[in-house]
């Protein structure tokens, strides 16, 4: 009997099966997420690389930035994840009323949004002004943001972008609908993927209304007001999964953004690296943000198995969350190969400084896999800290890998910068 030939897809698929079995769905779903998210994240490398005079005209933005992008993640990656549980449950449906379950995350989401923001830029203006914290950018002569600036760049910027990246998340749940996918193998690549390409560029605009005196401190005392009239009308009205999400996802947002304005001064004291090798801008951004990604899709997928009562706690991971957890291991390597290769490939068109191709790849993956390690720890682990204590492991799964990975990605690719000797 002959043989029957195999397709160039079904080829490059076949290695994958070996080592994955009956995960090669979702392996594939994620890697095409993922390899998305890393080919848009260069437009954000590329953006961040081209606004060192902003930066350096508004000292303390670059310390805002991590955390910024971080947020939309954070609020938007749990919306997809809640859909996701509703779809797989049967209780999702398409209604806007707003007491529907889709009215109700989406008002949960927004708000948690608007609050965390505010929140934000008051831990970064007493970050900002923490004893001994300074950078090369600091004496580049710009004056640096004060508490009303924050506000008005954190609300205004992250606003913009939340509109848009609420429009994706839900662009993607009725094609999760329509063509089967699952919500969780998607949803953390590419709304990390819409928040980076487009909260940047929304916190840059927002930097035309900071510095103009009255102006901006009337627009940082309305915005205040309106994040406080929202946290009251939904603590006194009767959407009660809006109130749980609200209530459970401004702490864990607040405690994330920290650990990110703790990332932004891990790079603002390596800003000289960055700006002597220009191209490590281009990769910051689908750095952080792949390896986010990573955990964030494994902490998806956990949420759901524990609530569907697939998974059981265990100290060391088994059946399906140690398939989940070699997925992940399996999708990190070629992705931050392929980040490293096109950031140095995007870098040379540019004509960026670089340490050099083979030297960059090296950086991505050694930090990577160690990032990799450390988000699959925190996703397994947190998620049933979280479901011990009686919460909703979609509300925190995502914030808590994303917060720990903004410090620990950033550590880990100084880390690698140092290790390889690129100084």
């Amino acid at each position: 009997m002959a043989r029957r030939r195999l397709g160039p897809v079904r080829r490059a698929r076949r290695p994958f099966e070996g080592l994955l079995g009956p995960a090669i769905g979702d392996a594939s779903q994620s890697l095409g997420a993922l390899a998305f998210s890393a080919t848009t994240s260069l437009v954000t490398g590329f953006t961040l690389a081209a606004v060192t005079d902003t930066l350096a005209l508004f000292p303390g933005l670059l310390l805002l930035i991590p955390a910024a992008i971080g947020l939309r993640g954070n609020v938007f990656g749990p919306l997809g994840s809640r859909l996701s549980t509703a779809i797989h449950t049967g209780t999702f449906s398409w209604s806007w009323r707003t007491d529907s379950v889709l009215g109700q995350n989406v008002i949960g989401a927004m708000a948690s949004s608007l609050v965390a923001a505010v929140g934000l830029a008051v831990i970064a203006d007493l970050v900002a002004h923490l004893p001994g914290r300074s950078s090369a950018l600091d004496s580049a002569g710009g004056e640096p943001l004060d508490l009303f600036d924050f506000v008005v760049v954190s609300v205004f910027g992250g606003t913009v972008a939340s509109v848009v990246v609420l429009g994706i998340t839900l662009g993607l749940a009725v094609a999760s609908v329509r063509f089967g996918w699952d919500l969780d193998n998607v949803t953390a690549p590419l709304v990390s993927a819409s928040g980076d390409f487009v909260t940047l560029p929304s916190l840059v605009l927002a930097t035309l209304l900071v510095q103009r005196g009255n102006l901006t401190r009337a627009f940082a005392i309305v915005f205040a007001l309106i994040a406080i009239g929202v946290v009251v009308l939904i603590v006194r009205s009767a959407l009660t999964t809006t109130r749980r999400i609200l209530l459970e996802s401004v702490p864990v947002l607040l405690a994330a953004g920290t650990l990110s304005l703790v990332a932004g001064i891990v790079l603002e004291r390596s800003i000289g690296r960055f700006l002597t090798f220009s191209v490590l801008l281009i990769l910051l951004p689908g750095y952080l943000a792949a390896a986010g990604a990573l955990g964030g899709i494994l902490s998806s997928r956990l949420s759901t198995k524990v609530q569907l009562g697939l998974i059981q706690a265990a100290r060391i991971p088994r059946g399906g969350a140690r398939s989940d957890i070699r997925i992940t291991f399996t999708l990190a390597l070629p992705i931050f190969m392929l980040l490293a290769t096109l950031a140095g490939t995007v870098g040379a068109t540019g004509a960026r400084t670089s340490p050099g191709l083979a030297l960059l790849i090296l950086v991505a993956v050694s930090g990577g896999l160690v990032a990799t390690a450390f988000v699959a720890a925190i996703a397994y682990y947190g998620t049933l800290l979280v479901v011990r204590f009686g919460l909703d492991p979609d509300n925190h799964g995502i914030p808590m890998v994303s917060a720990s990975l903004d410090v620990v990605g950033s550590l880990t690719l100084v880390g690698a910068l140092l290790l390889w000797g690129v100084a």
